[in-house]
C-alpha cells in the first residue's frame, strides 16, 4: 500500500470527478490533480483512503494528445481554470460523459437520449462577473519560491510575511492564503485594468486588507460585473466598515480612468463569514444597477442578484430551455427559482402567464423591474423559500392558474426532497429542468420518477470552459 509521499508512475485513464484524472496502481483507483487522460506521469501521493488514493502530477513522462499549453500564468495554482491544459474539444467529451455517468450511475437510467453538447463560442473572456479577495498574506507561486534565497519553503511556508496587501483568488482548500495576480483570463482586460488600479489605489493610501482574527482593516472583496452585450461596468467593493471619504476618492479615480463604469457601490459587512454580500450598500455613482442584454430583453442587475455569468451562452442556454418547453400562446409557466426574471422574461411572449419564484428578496426587485423596463405585463414575480411556499405557505396559489409547464433552474444543490415531492404531486404536464450539477440533476429526477415522469431528452450546454462545470437542460413530459 503505497504512502504520502511516494512516487508512482501511473497511465490516466479518463477524467474523473471535479477536474481531477483518474489512473490505477496495483487496482486501486488513484485520482491525480493536475493529469490528462492519455498522459503518463510520475505523481506524489498526497492523501491515502481505504478505497483510493489522491495524487498530483510531478512530471510529465508522456503528453496526451488531450493536453495543451495553458495560456495563464497562474495556472496551477489559482485553482479556477483547472482545464486549461486540456484541449476544448475533449473538454466537450469529458462534459459530456459527465452528464451520461450521472445520469446512469446516480439516477439509475439507461438509455436517456443526451444530445451532443453545445461549446461556447468563447473560450476566454466570458465571465461578466469576478470576485476578487483581499489578503494580508500572498501564497508564493513556484517560480517566485525558485527566486527566494536560501532554502526552498515548505508547503505550509509558502507566504511573504503578514502586512503586505495582496488582491487576488483564494487558494483552493486554504482561504487563509491569497494569489496576487495582475490579470485573469476569464473576464476581460478591461476587468484587470480595473483590478490593478484599485489594489494601486489601496497601497498608495495605507488601506489594509480586513483580518478576522482579530477583526480589522478594511478591504474584503471585489467584484466587477460587465454588461457583455451592452459594456456597462459595475464595481462593488466589499469592506469591513464605512469609510466615505475614501470611498469618494476611489470612484472619483475609477471613473475618470474607466468611463464604462456606469455605477461604484459599497457593500459592508462586519460578519467573519467570507461572503462579498453586504449588510448595508451604499452607492457612490450611478443608481446601483447596471444594465446587460439577452435577447430582446434589457435586465437591470443589483451588486447581489444572481444572473448567469456567461451572458452569451446563457441565451444558448434559455432558447433550448424554451424549445424543450414547447410553448403555447394560452399556456402558463411557473419559473422556479427564477433568480433576476431572465428565463421568464426570456419566455414570457410565447404565454399566457409567467409566475417566477425566488428565495433573494433583492433579485425579487430586480425581476419585477426587468419586466417594468421591458414593458411585459404577464409576468409576477413571488418571494420566497420554494420548499415553504409549495408545503405550507400556499396562498399565493389562489391568485394564479394551475401550470402548465415548469422551469425549474436550482442552485448546485438542487431542489429540496420536499420540493421535488411537491412538484411531482401537482402532475404538470411539462416540466424543463435547467441543472448546472449533473449529480444533483440525476437525484432530483430518480426522485421524479415515481410519479410517473419520463425524460424525454437532455441537451448538455457549456456555459464555463476551461472548468468541470456543465449545465444541462433536461425535458420531463407526464407519463
Amino acid at each position: 500500500m503505497p504512502v504520502r509521499g511516494d512516487i508512482l508512475e501511473l497511465a490516466i485513464d479518463s477524467s474523473g470527478f471535479e477536474g481531477t484524472s483518474v489512473a490505477r496502481h496495483e487496482g486501486m483507483v488513484v485520482f491525480v490533480d493536475g493529469a490528462v487522460a492519455g498522459d503518463v506521469v510520475r505523481a506524489q501521493i498526497v492523501r491515502t483512503k481505504k478505497k483510493h488514493l489522491e495524487a498530483k502530477v510531478v512530471e510529465v513522462l508522456r503528453p496526451s494528445p488531450n493536453r495543451t499549453t495553458p495560456r495563464c500564468k497562474y495556472f496551477g495554482t489559482c485553482g479556477g481554470c483547472r482545464w486549461q491544459h486540456v484541449e476544448y474539444e475533449s473538454q466537450l467529451a469529458f462534459k459530456q460523459q459527465h452528464v451520461v455517468d450521472a445520469l446512469e450511475r446516480i439516477g439509475g437510467f439507461k438509455g436517456v437520449p443526451i444530445l451532443p453538447i453545445i461549446p461556447s463560442k468563447e473560450i476566454y473572456f466570458y465571465r461578466n462577473k469576478l470576485e476578487f479577495s483581499f489578503g494580508d498574506k500572498r501564497w508564493l507561486t513556484k517560480e517566485e519560491m525558485d527566486l527566494t534565497p536560501g532554502p526552498v519553503p515548505s508547503g505550509e511556508e509558502k507566504i511573504k510575511g503578514a502586512g503586505e496587501l495582496v488582491l487576488g483568488f483564494h487558494i483552493p482548500q486554504r482561504y487563509d492564503k491569497i494569489l496576487d495576480i495582475d490579470e485573469c483570463h476569464l473576464q476581460s482586460e478591461l476587468s484587470n485594468g480595473i483590478l490593478n488600479a484599485v489594489k494601486s489605489f489601496a497601497v498608495e493610501h495605507s488601506l489594509k486588507a480586513y483580518t478576522s482574527q482579530p477583526q480589522s482593516g478594511y478591504l474584503r472583496n471585489l467584484v466587477i460585473r460587465e454588461g457583455k452585450n451592452t459594456g456597462d461596468v459595475m464595481v462593488n467593493l466589499v469592506t469591513y466598515d464605512d469609510r466615505p471619504e475614501v470611498m469618494k476618492e476611489l470612484t472619483a479615480a475609477l471613473t475618470k480612468s474607466f468611463p464604462e463604469i456606469v455605477t461604484v457601490v459599497n457593500n459592508i459587512t462586519s460578519k467573519l463569514a467570507n461572503v462579498a454580500v453586504g449588510e448595508t450598500e451604499k452607492v457612490y455613482h450611478g443608481n446601483g444597477v447596471f444594465t446587460e442584454k439577452i435577447g430582446d430583453h434589457l435586465f437591470h442587475l443589483s451588486a447581489n442578484s444572481f444572473f448567469q455569468t456567461n451572458t452569451r451562452q446563457a441565451e444558448v442556454l434559455y432558447r433550448v430551455a424554451k424549445e424543450f418547453a414547447e410553448l403555447t400562446p394560452n399556456d402558463v409557466v411557473y419559473d422556479l427559482y427564477c433568480g433576476t426574471g431572465a428565463i421568464s422574461l426570456y419566455v414570457s411572449g410565447s404565454v399566457k402567464q409567467v409566475v417566477g419564484i425566488e428565495l433573494i428578496e433583492s433579485s425579487i426587485i430586480n425581476a419585477k423591474m426587468n419586466a417594468e423596463v421591458n414593458g411585459i405585463r404577464n409576468c409576477e414575480f413571488i418571494a420566497g423559500d420554494l420548499k415553504d411556499l409549495l408545503t405550507k405557505d400556499i396562498g399565493w396559489k389562489k391568485r394564479y392558474a394551475a401550470p402548465d409547464v415548469l422551469i425549474i433552474d436550482p442552485p448546485r444543490s438542487g431542489m429540496h426532497p420536499k420540493a421535488v415531492e411537491e412538484i411531482g404531486g401537482m402532475k404538470i404536464p411539462r416540466i424543463v429542468y435547467v441543472s448546472c450539477n449533473p449529480t444533483t440533476l440525476a437525484r432530483d429526477l430518480q426522485l421524479l420518477s415515481p410519479f410517473g415522469y419520463s425524460i424525454e431528452k437532455v441537451q448538455p450546454v457549456d456555459m464555463f470552459p476551461h472548468t468541470y462545470h456543465i449545465e444541462s437542460v433536461t425535458r420531463l413530459t407526464l407519463r
